[in-house]
Protein backbone atom coordinates (compact mmCIF):
# COMPACT_ATOMS: atom_id res chain seq x y z
CA UNK A 1 0.00 0.00 0.00
CA UNK A 2 1.55 3.34 -0.88
CA UNK A 3 2.22 6.05 1.86
CA UNK A 4 -0.19 8.81 2.49
CA UNK A 5 -0.46 12.01 3.98
CA UNK A 6 1.61 15.54 3.61
CA UNK A 7 4.95 13.76 4.29
CA UNK A 8 4.79 11.41 0.97
CA UNK A 9 6.21 13.98 -1.29
CA UNK A 10 10.02 14.18 0.81
CA UNK A 11 9.21 10.70 1.03
CA UNK A 12 9.14 10.10 -2.72
CA UNK A 13 12.08 12.68 -3.37
CA UNK A 14 14.48 10.87 -0.45
CA UNK A 15 14.07 8.17 -2.11
CA UNK A 16 14.76 9.18 -5.66
CA UNK A 17 17.58 10.90 -4.44
CA UNK A 18 18.60 7.48 -2.91
CA UNK A 19 18.80 5.36 -6.02
CA UNK A 20 21.74 7.52 -7.26
CA UNK A 21 23.83 7.11 -4.64
CA UNK A 22 27.47 5.41 -4.87
CA UNK A 23 27.30 3.43 -2.44
CA UNK A 24 24.52 1.69 -0.57
CA UNK A 25 24.27 -0.26 2.61
CA UNK A 26 21.03 -2.63 3.30
CA UNK A 27 20.26 -5.24 5.92
CA UNK A 28 17.25 -6.70 7.49
CA UNK A 29 16.14 -6.70 11.06
CA UNK A 30 12.84 -8.73 12.69
CA UNK A 31 9.83 -6.51 12.67
CA UNK A 32 6.30 -7.18 13.54
CA UNK A 33 2.97 -5.39 12.72
CA UNK A 34 -0.37 -6.76 13.97
CA UNK A 35 -2.23 -6.07 10.72
CA UNK A 36 0.03 -7.30 9.08
CA UNK A 37 0.43 -10.65 11.13
CA UNK A 38 -3.04 -11.40 10.57
CA UNK A 39 -2.80 -11.12 6.23
CA UNK A 40 0.53 -13.39 6.20
CA UNK A 41 -1.55 -15.46 8.25
CA UNK A 42 -4.51 -15.61 6.67
CA UNK A 43 -2.94 -15.25 2.93
CA UNK A 44 0.58 -15.50 2.29
CA UNK A 45 3.14 -18.54 2.26
CA UNK A 46 5.97 -16.20 3.46
CA UNK A 47 5.64 -15.73 7.38
CA UNK A 48 8.93 -13.37 8.18
CA UNK A 49 8.41 -9.42 8.55
CA UNK A 50 11.43 -6.87 8.17
CA UNK A 51 12.28 -4.10 8.64
CA UNK A 52 14.80 -3.31 5.40
CA UNK A 53 17.55 -0.65 6.61
CA UNK A 54 19.30 1.39 3.91
CA UNK A 55 22.16 3.81 3.95
CA UNK A 56 22.67 5.49 0.65
CA UNK A 57 25.57 7.60 0.10
CA UNK A 58 25.27 10.75 -2.48
CA UNK A 59 28.37 12.98 -2.59
CA UNK A 60 28.88 14.16 0.85
CA UNK A 61 25.34 13.43 2.56
CA UNK A 62 23.82 10.28 3.72
CA UNK A 63 20.50 9.36 2.86
CA UNK A 64 18.86 6.45 5.24
CA UNK A 65 15.57 4.62 4.53
CA UNK A 66 13.46 2.47 6.48
CA UNK A 67 11.04 -0.25 4.91
CA UNK A 68 8.80 -2.62 6.65
CA UNK A 69 6.88 -5.39 5.50
CA UNK A 70 7.21 -8.64 3.90
CA UNK A 71 9.93 -8.21 0.95
CA UNK A 72 13.56 -9.20 2.07
CA UNK A 73 16.41 -6.32 1.67
CA UNK A 74 17.32 -7.74 -2.05
CA UNK A 75 13.56 -7.00 -3.30
CA UNK A 76 13.76 -3.38 -1.39
CA UNK A 77 16.76 -3.14 -3.22
CA UNK A 78 15.23 -3.85 -6.66
CA UNK A 79 12.47 -1.44 -5.53
CA UNK A 80 14.84 1.45 -5.29
CA UNK A 81 17.31 0.99 -7.86
CA UNK A 82 14.37 1.57 -10.21
CA UNK A 83 14.31 4.61 -9.60
CA UNK A 84 18.12 4.92 -10.59
CA UNK A 85 19.18 6.70 -13.46
CA UNK A 86 20.15 4.55 -16.31
CA UNK A 87 23.01 6.68 -17.39
CA UNK A 88 24.68 6.26 -13.90
CA UNK A 89 26.98 3.12 -13.25
CA UNK A 90 26.08 0.26 -10.66
CA UNK A 91 26.29 1.36 -7.21
CA UNK A 92 28.34 -0.74 -4.59
CA UNK A 93 26.07 -2.61 -2.50
CA UNK A 94 27.54 -3.41 1.24
CA UNK A 95 25.84 -5.87 2.62
CA UNK A 96 26.56 -9.04 4.41
CA UNK A 97 26.65 -12.61 2.39
CA UNK A 98 22.68 -13.21 2.85
CA UNK A 99 21.75 -14.23 -0.60
CA UNK A 100 18.23 -12.46 -0.21
CA UNK A 101 20.16 -9.56 0.52
CA UNK A 102 21.22 -8.69 -2.90
CA UNK A 103 18.91 -7.55 -5.83
CA UNK A 104 17.97 -10.66 -8.58
CA UNK A 105 16.59 -7.38 -11.21
CA UNK A 106 19.59 -4.70 -10.98
CA UNK A 107 22.99 -5.04 -11.03
CA UNK A 108 25.70 -3.85 -7.82
CA UNK A 109 29.05 -4.04 -7.46
CA UNK A 110 28.82 -6.39 -4.28
CA UNK A 111 30.75 -5.73 -0.86
CA UNK A 112 30.62 -8.05 1.70
CA UNK A 113 31.52 -6.56 5.61
CA UNK A 114 34.88 -7.67 6.83
CA UNK A 115 33.83 -7.48 10.26
CA UNK A 116 30.80 -10.44 9.63
CA UNK A 117 34.24 -12.70 8.89
CA UNK A 118 36.14 -11.19 11.80
CA UNK A 119 33.15 -12.44 13.92
CA UNK A 120 32.99 -15.83 12.82
CA UNK A 121 36.51 -16.00 13.98
CA UNK A 122 36.08 -14.16 17.47
CA UNK A 123 32.90 -16.85 17.94
CA UNK A 124 34.89 -19.56 17.91
CA UNK A 125 38.37 -17.78 19.91
CA UNK A 126 38.01 -20.16 23.37
CA UNK A 127 38.31 -23.45 21.06
CA UNK A 128 41.21 -21.95 19.26
CA UNK A 129 42.72 -19.06 20.58
CA UNK A 130 46.17 -18.96 18.54
CA UNK A 131 44.46 -19.54 14.92
CA UNK A 132 41.46 -16.78 15.62
CA UNK A 133 44.41 -14.47 17.61
CA UNK A 134 45.97 -14.56 14.00
CA UNK A 135 43.37 -13.95 12.00
CA UNK A 136 42.20 -11.31 14.14
CA UNK A 137 45.44 -9.56 14.46
CA UNK A 138 46.19 -9.18 10.40
CA UNK A 139 42.52 -7.82 10.18
CA UNK A 140 43.42 -5.37 12.61
CA UNK A 141 45.91 -4.05 10.49
CA UNK A 142 43.68 -3.32 7.59
CA UNK A 143 40.87 -1.30 10.44
CA UNK A 144 44.46 0.40 11.10
CA UNK A 145 45.44 1.43 8.09
CA UNK A 146 41.71 2.40 7.17
CA UNK A 147 41.96 4.88 10.14
CA UNK A 148 45.53 6.74 8.87
CA UNK A 149 43.20 7.06 5.28
CA UNK A 150 40.74 8.89 7.45
CA UNK A 151 43.23 11.07 9.61
CA UNK A 152 44.69 11.82 6.10
CA UNK A 153 41.25 12.68 4.62
CA UNK A 154 42.42 10.79 1.48
CA UNK A 155 40.32 10.94 -1.42
CA UNK A 156 38.72 7.41 -2.99
CA UNK A 157 41.48 6.54 -5.48
CA UNK A 158 43.89 8.29 -2.98
CA UNK A 159 42.83 6.01 -0.19
CA UNK A 160 42.42 2.86 -2.99
CA UNK A 161 46.00 3.23 -3.65
CA UNK A 162 46.80 2.97 0.17
CA UNK A 163 44.88 0.05 0.79
CA UNK A 164 46.63 -1.62 -2.03
CA UNK A 165 50.11 -0.71 -0.99
CA UNK A 166 49.66 -1.36 2.77
CA UNK A 167 46.74 -3.58 3.39
CA UNK A 168 47.32 -6.18 -0.33
CA UNK A 169 50.14 -7.93 1.22
CA UNK A 170 48.15 -8.15 4.72
CA UNK A 171 45.11 -10.06 2.97
CA UNK A 172 47.21 -12.04 0.48
CA UNK A 173 49.23 -13.35 3.66
CA UNK A 174 46.28 -14.14 5.36
CA UNK A 175 44.22 -15.54 2.48
CA UNK A 176 47.41 -18.22 1.99
CA UNK A 177 47.24 -19.06 5.56
CA UNK A 178 43.78 -19.49 6.01
CA UNK A 179 44.13 -22.10 2.87
CA UNK A 180 46.40 -23.86 4.27
CA UNK A 181 44.83 -24.89 7.38
CA UNK A 182 42.83 -26.78 4.94
CA UNK A 183 44.66 -27.77 2.02
CA UNK A 184 47.06 -29.08 4.50
CA UNK A 185 44.73 -30.55 6.71
CA UNK A 186 45.68 -28.31 9.63
CA UNK A 187 42.38 -27.40 10.82
CA UNK A 188 38.97 -29.81 10.33
CA UNK A 189 36.75 -28.47 8.03
CA UNK A 190 33.81 -28.82 9.83
CA UNK A 191 34.82 -27.80 13.19
CA UNK A 192 33.84 -24.26 14.15
CA UNK A 193 37.26 -22.45 12.97
CA UNK A 194 37.33 -24.44 9.46
CA UNK A 195 33.54 -23.17 8.94
CA UNK A 196 34.78 -19.89 9.71
CA UNK A 197 37.63 -19.79 7.16
CA UNK A 198 35.41 -20.91 4.75
CA UNK A 199 33.56 -18.70 5.08
CA UNK A 200 36.32 -15.69 4.54
CA UNK A 201 37.76 -17.64 1.36
CA UNK A 202 34.33 -18.43 -0.13
CA UNK A 203 32.82 -14.51 0.17
CA UNK A 204 37.42 -13.67 -0.79
CA UNK A 205 36.54 -10.94 -3.16
CA UNK A 206 33.65 -9.18 -2.13
CA UNK A 207 35.33 -8.91 1.34
CA UNK A 208 38.05 -7.47 -0.41
CA UNK A 209 36.70 -5.08 -2.77
CA UNK A 210 37.82 -2.36 -1.05
CA UNK A 211 41.48 -2.89 -2.53
CA UNK A 212 40.32 -3.19 -6.35
CA UNK A 213 37.03 -0.55 -6.54
CA UNK A 214 37.64 3.27 -5.15
CA UNK A 215 35.27 4.38 -2.28
CA UNK A 216 34.22 0.92 -1.67
CA UNK A 217 33.43 0.58 2.02
CA UNK A 218 34.65 -3.00 3.92
CA UNK A 219 33.06 -2.18 6.87
CA UNK A 220 29.23 -0.99 7.72
CA UNK A 221 29.26 -0.72 11.56
CA UNK A 222 28.07 3.14 11.50
CA UNK A 223 25.18 1.74 9.34
CA UNK A 224 24.34 -1.68 11.29
CA UNK A 225 24.10 1.09 14.74
CA UNK A 226 21.80 2.85 12.54
CA UNK A 227 19.29 0.38 11.36
CA UNK A 228 19.15 -0.94 14.57
CA UNK A 229 18.79 2.12 16.85
CA UNK A 230 15.54 3.69 14.43
CA UNK A 231 14.35 -0.75 14.99
CA UNK A 232 14.68 -0.54 18.75
CA UNK A 233 12.64 3.21 18.98
CA UNK A 234 10.14 2.16 16.12
CA UNK A 235 9.45 -1.17 17.49
CA UNK A 236 6.25 -0.99 19.39
CA UNK A 237 5.07 2.06 17.66
CA UNK A 238 4.76 0.11 14.49
CA UNK A 239 3.66 -3.22 16.79
CA UNK A 240 0.34 -1.24 16.58
CA UNK A 241 -0.07 1.01 13.87
CA UNK A 242 -1.79 -0.12 10.39
CA UNK A 243 0.17 -1.07 7.39
CA UNK A 244 -0.92 2.21 5.25
CA UNK A 245 1.27 4.02 8.18
CA UNK A 246 3.91 1.81 8.15
CA UNK A 247 5.87 3.37 5.39
CA UNK A 248 6.05 7.01 5.91
CA UNK A 249 6.51 6.21 9.87
CA UNK A 250 9.54 4.30 9.07
CA UNK A 251 10.76 7.25 6.77
CA UNK A 252 13.62 8.36 5.25
CA UNK A 253 16.36 10.62 6.68
CA UNK A 254 18.90 12.98 5.15
CA UNK A 255 22.28 13.88 6.60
Amino acid sequence: MPPTGALTPAYRELIRQAAQGQVIHNDDTPMKILELLKEINEKSSRTGMFTTGMMSIVEDHKIALFFTGKKHAGENMSDLLKERQAELDPPIQMCDALSRNASKEFETILANCLVHGRRNFVDVAANFPKETAHVIDQIALVYRNDEMAKQQNLSPQERLLFHQRESAPVMKTLKQWLSQQIEQKKTEPNSGLGKAIAYMLKHWDPLTLFLRVPGAPFDPLGFFVSIRTVSAVTRLLLLQIPLAGCRPLSGCFRS
